[in-house]
């Protein structure tokens, strides 16, 4: 097992007065690391001329090759403007530009690519037909946290077994997915289910876990990275142990993030940090307080998730008001594309581009399958519109893109 050691750390930034003990691994997490300056231009280079190279694979004209490029800055620039790439992720061997993209340059990432092509000009040969879908495995869970979309099926008996779940794994790679993220309840809870669908579903398409940490044992770790396990996205909910603790109503949570963090790295697994960002932590400070943590953790990425009014906050007044959503995303911005934030995490906001342009999940490019199996537009819009194994799959995915996003739609 990993061996562990504690640095009593002073946070020294604005409005972060206390000291905090922070885990490493005795490595370092020297295997997973951002990029940027001299390496990021040469990375990236290579990056834009095996687009290229896709393009020509899939169309014949010289002017398409040109045009379809052009679509793809398009689309870039559609989500984030005409900021300047400042990093990529480097991990298990492939660069990574978001967290919701597969790694460069992978057989995953060329048919990711060729099926944002396909939106700009029909491809002959069959493509992806959705980018993302989650897949929820179990009811169980350990943990009691405040914002849980799942708090009314919470501990229930599971619906779906084993060979259900690898049906549906099946059925979606016939239509291409490019990632898949297994969640719960806590998915680590069925480490057996989770090491069969993870060895099924990697051969084609990239495999991540959403979890708490809780059971991410450096053995479960090992078993998951050769199943073909990409990467695993850790709650982490405050910068302190004992708020984060608190949120998720049991006195072990910061301590399992911590293992599962030194357990990812030693599997040289990519890790991302997943925060519910309430009206109560959002301010400056506290950000830029979890991401000076999440540097010190080594992590790739942190994805903001705003609270919803569902499951355990259900017919609460949670939702963000004005205030709190322009310093997440003045706050965005700056980490990513300031020269100065250069080697912090990279930050996934999806509330920032879906405000913009509306949401790409409510079957359009992918999904929500629960813990019934039946489909959903996301994890926070919790409307069914038929189960992902009827034979009439299709007309829900068409149900589901009509009725749209409950919030952007």
């Amino acid at each position: 097992m990993t061996d562990l050691k504690s640095i009593s750390m002073r946070m020294s930034w604005p409005g972060s007065d206390y000291k905090v003990k922070v885990k490493t691994c005795d490595n370092e997490f020297k295997r997973s690391h951002i990029i940027n300056g001299t390496k990021l231009n040469l990375v990236h280079l290579r990056l834009k001329l095996s687009l290229l190279g896709v393009a020509i694979k899939h169309y014949n004209r010289p002017m398409d090759w040109i045009k379809a490029l052009r679509d793809l800055i398009r689309l870039r620039r559609k989500f984030l403007g005409n900021h300047r790439l400042r990093k990529m992720v480097y991990a298990g061997g492939k660069y990574y530009m978001g967290l919701y993209t597969p790694g460069w340059n992978s057989s995953v990432y060329k048919n990711f690519i060729a099926a944002q092509l396909n939106d700009f000009k029909e491809i002959k040969s069959k493509t992806n037909r959705f980018n993302n879908v989650f897949i929820a495995i179990t009811k169980k869970c350990a943990l009691q946290c405040d914002h849980c979309y799942e708090w009314e099926n919470l501990n229930k008996k599971d619906v779906l077994s084993t060979k259900e779940i690898k049906q549906i794994i099946e059925k979606l790679q016939f239509y291409g997915v490019g990632q898949f993220q297994f969640s719960g309840g806590e998915p680590l809870l069925r480490i057996d289910t989770l090491e069969e669908v993870v060895a099924l579903a990697s051969k084609k398409t990239d495999c991540w876990i959403a979890t708490s940490g809780f059971k991410f044992t450096n053995e479960n770790a090992k078993r998951l990275k050769k199943s073909g396990l990409t990467g695993i996205i850790i709650s982490l909910d405050h910068f302190i142990p004992e708020k984060h603790n608190a949120f998720r109503h049991f006195k072990d949570a910061y301590y399992w993030v911590e293992q599962a963090i030194c357990n990812a790295h030693d599997q040289n697994l990519v890790v991302a940090l997943s925060v519910c960002v309430t009206r109560e932590f959002v301010s400056h400070d506290n950000l830029m307080s979890y991401m000076h943590l999440a540097k010190k953790f080594n992590i790739a990425f942190v994805q903001f998730l705003e609270p919803k009014p569902i499951g355990h906050y259900k017919n609460m007044n949670v939702t963000l008001d004005q205030e709190h959503l322009q310093i997440l995303e003045k706050f965005f911005l700056k980490m990513n594309f300031d020269s100065e934030f250069e080697t912090f995490p990279i930050i996934t906001y999806h509330g920032y581009y879906q405000r913009r342009q509306g949401c790409y999940s409510a079957g359009i490019k992918g999904f929500y399958v629960d813990t019934d199996g039946d489909i959903n537009a996301c994890p926070f819009c919790n409307k069914k519109s038929g189960n992902v194994l009827d034979v009439c799959f299709e007309d829900h995915i068409t149900t589901l893109q009509r009725i749209g996003c409950n919030n952007y739609n």
